[in-house]
């Protein structure tokens, strides 16, 4: 088999996968199938399982010496996306342990057809009456797969299911404006039984917690192979769990070093003005961003594409808080007509405790460079913009989180941020508590730590209030990995960037070290090495069995 052959199967598994996941290729921005939900009946969970086990095997089984050098990098990326795929089914099966599984493809299938006007109201609303309709019947299924479910996870669905109103009501109302009468009252009988099935559906297991198990830790072993078959990383949960605390260490004493120790926890009474409502902040917030974009351009930093969208600033729906209490980045899908992207921020309260209100408040930008520009916004959209259809697909967490973070710190490091001031102390922070981060994803799912001592590390060690702390905690138990993306893949942008500072000499230029980094997309580290470099190292690291 060729490496023909092999972009044929991609496509062909992009496109199954596509059609499978419903929900998720609205989010994409593909918006072929606006009106289903994914099929959770058990045998359509068994028949995915199955196809991506097959595939999995075939592109194993794939004889590659003798490819040249991009074709075997994208076979590897192809593996390693089915590599995933595979383990969310044979290890993780949330069907069977997260009630928020089914909440969450409830809220995200009415969040997609609300967040962009890709296509007319009415027939949006339209949608949305067609994945109202079908709610009823996928909490029913939920009821049978829930085998093992975990009381972690039912806490979060519970808080997200009773959260959910004013997503389904308030955001969606504006859609139905211009349908018929009859279509109305189909769209708000529909909505309203879908509703009576989510909050059904959270009584019940709130009946059920003391029944369930506190958490189902993976293990180290399930955790190590998802390091490297997955993710392509060049360490073990131990030594990644050994990046983490020293890290930790590492910006806790830099806090400690500055001027005025206390510019790290941010505080809204230092700053100059302080929004009156939610719009105005805002606004304040989303305005900050062209400050940025002239200091890159003046400095040579990175090259910005004239194809970028607009970059907005929105409020968060409730309905999301309990596992993202900061807020979350919605980037121009893989299939997006549309180049705009959003960072959705939560309710504007200037008397909040919740870390990441109060840092909006002082002084939005380190926030604003990782999800905007140069970071997530930015990144994400060149990488949408790739001719290689695997490349193009591949999103390495690692690499996306790495380079978001690691933009905060290169800012302050080039003289964005003045000595000692409060953008510069949110920057030690915000590391800080992403280096506490790992510690919490690695000893929760090897079994070494309990929710309550993860929220405790987030607050002794990270630094972060309750709230945060207990959102984070919440995070990092239902997106295993995820957390150690940010601090791990910083560190190995840092490692590759002396590595190619060496290989320039003279002709080395920071600016131009950036446009290299992120013009191939959202791809593991250990790969853009090799691209970079023309060297195998830590890629053959992670590959030998």
């Amino acid at each position: 088999m060729d490496s023909a052959a092999l972009h044929r199967l991609a496509a062909d598994y992009y496109n199954w996968r596509n059609e499978n996941y419903p929900v998720a290729s609205s989010g994409f921005g593909l918006h072929t199938w606006d009106n289903r939900l994914t099929d959770y009946t058990a045998a359509r969970i068994t028949e995915r399982a199955q196809h991506v086990r097959k595939l999995l095997d075939q592109v194993r089984a794939m004889k590659t010496e003798k490819w040249a050098k991009d074709d075997r990098i994208d076979w590897i990326l192809f593996r390693s996306e089915l590599e995933d795929a595979d383990f969310a089914g044979r290890v993780l099966k949330f069907e069977q342990t997260n009630p928020d599984t089914y909440i969450s493809e409830c809220s995200n299938a009415i969040f997609s057809l609300l967040k962009k006007e890709y296509d007319t109201p009415r027939n949006r609303a339209m949608s949305a009456t067609a994945r109202f309709k079908a709610m009823p019947a996928l909490f029913a299924e939920a009821e049978k797969n829930l085998q093992r479910p975990v009381k972690l996870y039912a806490q979060l669905g519970i808080q997200s299911a009773r959260n959910i109103d004013p997503l389904f009501k308030e955001s969606a109302a504006p859609l139905a404006k211009d349908l018929s009468e009859t279509e109305g009252a189909d769209f708000e009988k529909a909505r309203d039984a879908a509703l009576n099935a989510i909050h059904a559906f959270a009584d019940r297991l709130e009946k059920k917690l003391p029944q369930m198990v506190d958490f189902a830790p993976m293990g180290e072993a399930n955790y190590n192979y998802y390091l490297k078959h997955v993710l392509l990383l060049p360490l073990n949960a131990a030594q990644v769990e050994m990046l983490g605390r020293t890290e930790l260490a590492r910006y806790r004493a830099l806090e400690a070093l500055l001027p005025d120790p206390s510019m790290a926890d941010p505080n809204p009474a230092r700053a100059k003005n302080i929004p009156p409502d939610q719009e105005s902040f805002l606004k304040t917030y989303e305005s900050r961003e062209q400050e940025m974009i002239d200091f890159l351009k003046s400095h040579q930093i990175v090259t910005i594409p004239d194809y970028l969208g607009k970059f907005e600033i929105r409020q968060l729906p409730e309905a999301f808080k309990p596992t993202s209490p900061g807020g979350f980045m919605n980037p121009p899908g893989v299939y997006d007509k549309d180049p705009t992207g959003f960072f959705f921020i939560p309710t504007y309260n200037p008397e909040s405790k919740n870390f990441y209100l109060r840092a909006a408040i002082e002084d939005p930008r380190p926030i604003l460079g990782h999800e905007g520009i140069p970071g997530h916004f930015m990144q994400l959209s060149i990488a949408n913009h790739l001719t290689d259809e695997i490349r193009r697909q591949h999103q390495n967490g690692v690499f996306v989180e790495g380079w978001a973070l690691y933009g905060e710190e290169m800012l302050m490091r080039t003289g964005f941020y003045p000595e000692g001031s409060a953008a510069q102390g949110q920057i030690l922070r915000l590391s800080r508590y992403r280096a506490a981060r790992i510690g919490v994803d690695v000893n929760l799912h090897t079994g070494k730590w309990t929710f309550e001592q993860a929220v405790k590390y987030f607050m002794d060690g990270g630094g972060l209030d309750r709230e945060s702390a207990e959102g984070e905690a919440a995070g990092a138990a239902t997106s295993p990995t995820q957390k150690i993306w940010y601090i791990t893949g910083k560190w190995q942008i840092m490692n590759l960037l002396g590595k190619y500072h060496d290989k320039m000499g003279a002709n080395f230029r920071l600016g131009q070290f950036h446009d290299d980094l992120i013009k191939n997309g959202s791809l593991p580290i250990s790969i853009i090495e090799w691209i970079l470099l023309d060297d195998s190292t830590t890629l053959d690291q992670v590959l030998k069995e």
